[in-house]
């Protein structure tokens, strides 16, 4: 059994790489068909590299695992590309805001399948919702069925007659970072079963005129790695749910994916399986049409990020510093979350790395941190292209501009081509809202 030590420092183990990774004769990496040395020369750094197949691929799991009606979240990365091949490949898209909402519209993709979630939706939110049809509108609180019974009272124009779904609370916590768990009591999210609020809203909206109240809607977190967190939110939800004799019961997302070399995760299937198994085994009805929302465990592992090594710091007795030209501004979960990431060279991604270095990104900030204790081979080198995989979730989707810093371009790579989706920001774009 390799020590934690020997597992860091191996090269990366394939399964954190995009499932059409491959490594020639030089030892570069392929993704898509195309060599990602070449890709940077072509298309700059930073850049966000998306295996398109591994996202179509993993799309398909999850509607054989879920079947219709299981949703995209689309908070772990949208733009249109991606909204339109969710979409091409039978996923539902789940929104999280207005802007959310106008991207998925934009790139064509149906009203009807879209959820629409949020803990603080506005009116102008709820009333896009109702004039453009989407499919299911997620309440998460009384002042929102206020809202929406306003809306429906003034006679807002609509196609058809809304569906709701309650948004609750299943008291679990979720065994991940706090800052992601969100179905446990303390929780800015839904209604809480054990308190009755739940029971309440559904009251309320049963009684909300032109609404039709379709299901219920939980969420117990982010990054969840242990199947037994989602049974047992799975019962307390059966629990609840079974009686009210609703047709739908969507069960979130959050299943957790491998950032780093010694970890796994379970798969779309299994987790759809024991899910499923725990809702029936608490009287959810075989009929009930019961849904998920994955996100990072459709883009997570698609997606890498490229940098330019600009700085080697050596100090001694202490620790190297390798500067990349990106940082914290394109992907904040280090910083946020203490987050852990591998890191390596695509033009060597077989050989050892035993050298420990600080990665770290060019920002004002010394906690500007993109992998605080990688390791590297040890002929690393100003110039060289540098990847951290496994940033397909969350990073591009919490970009910023810190520093003025423009985002990097994103691209998708295919059967040898690679096309732009996201264009690189300039500087332009960064005084375009100056008044």
């Amino acid at each position: 059994m390799p020590t934690d030590h020997t597992v860091a420092t191996a090269p990366l183990e394939r399964h954190l790489l995009p499932r059409s990774a491959s490594v020639d004769e030089k030892g570069h990496l392929h993704v898509g068909g195309i060599d990602l040395v070449e890709l940077v020369e072509q298309f700059g750094t930073p850049l966000f590299v998306y295996d398109e197949a591994h996202l179509r691929q993993a799309c398909r799991e999850a509607v054989a695992a879920w079947g219709d009606g299981v949703a995209y979240a689309t908070k772990a990365f949208l733009c249109r590309a991606m909204a339109r091949l969710a979409d091409e490949e039978g996923m539902h898209l789940d929104v999280a805001s207005g802007g959310e909402l106008s991207v998925a519209l934009s790139a064509g993709v149906a009203p009807e399948r879209l959820i629409l979630h949020g803990n603080n939706k506005s009116i102008d939110e709820l009333a896009t919702a109702l004039q453009h049809g989407v499919g299911r509108i997620v309440i998460d609180s009384f002042d929102e069925i206020a809202r929406l019974g306003a809306i429906l009272e003034s006679g807002a124009p609509g196609p058809q007659r809304p569906k709701v779904l309650v948004r609750v609370t299943p008291g679990v916590e979720a065994h991940t970072h706090e800052f992601v768990r969100t179905g446990q009591e303390d929780s800015k999210f839904g209604f809480s079963v054990s308190s009755g609020a739940a029971a309440q809203a559904v009251s309320a909206l049963e009684l909300l005129p032109g609404v039709e109240l379709a299901g219920v809607h939980a969420h117990i977190g982010s990054q969840v790695f242990e199947a037994s967190s989602f049974e047992q939110a799975a019962e307390v939800l059966g629990a609840f749910f079974a009686p009210l004799g609703l047709p739908e019961l969507i069960v979130g997302g959050g299943l957790g994916v491998p950032y780093v070399n010694g970890e796994s995760a379970p798969t779309l299937a299994a987790w759809a399986e024991a899910t499923r198994r725990a809702c029936v085994q608490a009287g959810v009805s075989l009929a009930t049409r019961i849904t998920a929302e994955p996100g990072r465990s459709i883009v997570a592992t698609a997606g890498m990020t490229l940098y330019t090594v600009g700085t080697v710091k050596h100090l001694p007795g202490i620790r190297t510093y390798v500067s990349v030209d990106g940082g914290m501004s394109d992907n904040p979960r280090p910083v946020l979350y203490g987050s852990g990431y591998e890191a390596f060279l695509p033009r060597a991604v077989g050989a050892p790395r035993p050298r420990p270095v600080r990665v770290v990104g060019k920002h004002c900030e010394s906690g500007d941190l993109v992998v605080p204790e990688a390791f590297v081979p040890d002929d690393l080198v100003v110039g060289d292209v540098l990847a951290t995989p496994v940033t397909g979730a969350y990073g591009y989707a919490m970009a910023s501009n810190y520093n003025k810093v423009p985002r990097p371009a994103v691209v998708f790579v295919a059967d040898g081509a690679a096309r732009v989706v996201v264009r690189r920001e300039t500087f332009d774009d960064l005084i375009r809202l100056d008044a």
